[in-house]
């Protein structure tokens, strides 16, 4: 039996969590989301997620999605965007990601996943992602970075990226313009281009 939902507010966004959900249940609430794409499902352990994200969620999301392609550019590494695109693993678990990215080759689950986060709830798209198989994920929270590596089949907390195309990456350059963005995103650009350089 479906129970009633928990719908909580943060930023803008809505978020609203359902249990008791079978696949079979998620599947057609999935196909009724279908057209429309602003909306994120996640579901795992007979739980559904649906996340409406806010203006300032989709913001982040976006700066730091920019802000790793121009890192990629300009260290000439080949990526693939793979966005909020839709993992799953048939009848266990389905995340979508606000952003996630697959190095060198394509692949079905990207090497990093990254979460702009406005409420609690980490631990449980960790746990998703550690269902998928998805090597590496970020959260992006108060401000911050969190990092988490698969290690043995379990997520370890990690202070820069273990993924070889971002080892260069300094975490604590593009927290700082991450931040700075919200200011002006071309002086955060400017910024963070020439931190790169300046390592070449």
């Amino acid at each position: 039996m479906m129970q009633a939902p928990l719908l909580t507010k943060s930023s803008t966004d809505q978020h609203i969590v359902y249990s008791s959900i079978t696949w079979q249940q998620f599947k057609l609430i999935q196909a009724g989301f279908a057209e429309s794409p602003g909306i994120r499902l996640a579901y795992y352990n007979n739980t559904i997620e649906i996340l409406m994200p806010g203006r300032e969620h989709e913001v982040f999301s976006r700066l730091i999605g920019f802000l790793i392609g121009l890192f990629c550019l300009e260290n000439e590494i080949e990526f693939e965007p793979t966005g909020s695109m839709t993992q799953e693993r048939e009848g266990e678990v389905s995340a979508q990601a606000d952003e996630s990215y697959c190095f060198g080759a394509s692949k079905p689950i990207p090497d990093l996943v990254i979460e702009v986060v406005f409420t609690s709830g980490s631990l449980k798209k960790l746990q998703r992602y550690q269902a998928l198989g998805v090597p590496e994920v970020w959260f992006w929270q108060d401000g911050l970075f969190s990092l988490y590596h698969l290690r043995n089949n379990h997520y370890e907390r990690i202070s820069h990226s273990e993924i070889p195309e971002l080892a260069t990456l300094n975490m604590d350059v593009l927290t700082r313009c991450v931040l700075m963005a919200q200011t002006s995103r071309l002086e955060a650009a400017i910024e963070f281009r020439n931190a790169i350089r300046s390592l070449e």
